[in-house]
This record gives structure tokens, sequence and C-alpha cells, in this order.
């Protein structure tokens, strides 16, 4: 069993209306100096079998199929 996780976040340059709100938000709850905040999305996924290099090949489809936007995300996977 491969356990990852995939982080998908926007690219620099797209407007990020939630993370403008947190950003807002932060400040109304009294958190000074709080920069810019982008937002994203985290998926723990668990694989069958032991080789990482398939686990590796069949996440990055994944992200480019489904899990991710790739005109206006990125995505990064850590495998453990």
């Amino acid at each position: 069993m491969i356990k990852a996780r995939v982080t998908v976040t926007l690219k620099n340059g797209v407007l990020d209306p939630q993370g403008k709100a947190i950003e807002g938000a932060l400040g109304a709850l009294g958190f000074d100096g709080v920069g810019h905040v982008r937002q994203g999305k985290v998926f723990d996924v668990e694989l069958e079998g032991a080789d990482k290099a398939i686990a590796e090949s069949n996440l990055k489809a994944m992200c480019e199929k489904l899990l991710a936007n790739t005109v206006i995300e990125n995505y990064s996977i850590s495998l453990d």
C-alpha cells in the first residue's frame, strides 16, 4: 500500500476570491500582519501495490484528468 498526498494550488496570477475572503476575515478577527492568502486543495490517496514509480505515474494521470485544472492550477505529489 502506498500513501500519497496531492496538493493543488492556483497558479500565480489567477484570481483567488476565496483566498481574498479568508485574508479579510483573518484581519477582521484581529490577526494583524497577515499578508496574501491563497487557498488550495489537498487529496490523500491510498494506492494498492508497492511500486512507487507506477504510483507516481498514475497520480500524475489522475491530476491531469481530474484532480487539477492544469490551465489554472499547479499540483505537487508526495509519496510516503
